[in-house]
């Protein structure tokens, strides 16, 4: 089974409390993304994005040029149903994240659990690339990942920890890193996962 066939199985048998990496608030996204003191026009790419509630978030206060990314069509679609109106203006993209190639310049690249599901270095070296290509000069990168101390695997699938300083190196030289935060994910079965989120400038 590749991965697409995989993610659009998860997305067509299960619902939202049944996936560990639900969240009602994405508080420490929404956070971050704030912290970059760019305005509301600013062009946002939540890449993985799923079904996740950040996209609702960022509408209401006031977002306007916003894209999400899935690798699962039926992801998109169940995001698509549940905004109804209010998503009519969201560019929605089915690709994935190896193979994305975009038309547009975005200022904040937001990835919360795609990064880590890259376990070999042609496909990290391959997001990478996509990532720079992807942002504007002077854009800002926000990334959240499985830290060293959280699982070693999501659904089913291998991962790859990392670490504040294996996140800077990995995106070095091309972006540097501007604040990182931990956070204790509580999933919806309550166990807990640990997160190093980190947000980087695009030199």
């Amino acid at each position: 089974m590749d991965h697409k066939e995989h993610w659009e199985i998860i997305y067509t048998e299960k619902q939202p409390n049944q996936v560990s990496w639900t969240q009602e608030t994405p508080s420490i996204s929404l956070q971050l993304i704030q912290n970059t003191n760019l305005p509301t026009s600013a062009k946002i790419i939540d890449v993985g994005g799923g079904e996740s509630n950040l996209v609702d978030h960022l509408l209401e206060l006031g977002y306007n040029h916003l894209s999400v990314l899935d690798i699962s069509q039926n992801a998109l679609n169940r995001c698509k149903l549940r905004l109804g109106e209010s998503g009519k203006n969201i560019e929605w993209i089915v690709s994935d994240i190896t193979l994305f190639q975009s038309e547009i310049k975005y200022d904040i690249w937001h990835d919360r659990a795609v990064f880590h599901f890259q376990t070999e270095p042609d496909t990290i070296s391959k997001y990478k690339s996509n990532l720079i290509n992807a942002l504007n000069d002077n854009g800002q990168f926000i990334i959240g990942t499985f830290s060293d101390l959280g699982p070693k695997k999501c659904s089913g699938l291998e991962i790859k920890q990392y670490t504040e300083k294996t996140l800077t190196d990995t995106f070095s030289p091309e972006f540097s890193p501007i604040e990182f935060q931990r956070e204790d994910h509580h999933t919806p079965f309550g166990t807990v996962q640990n997160f190093v989120f980190g947000r980087f400038q695009k030199k």
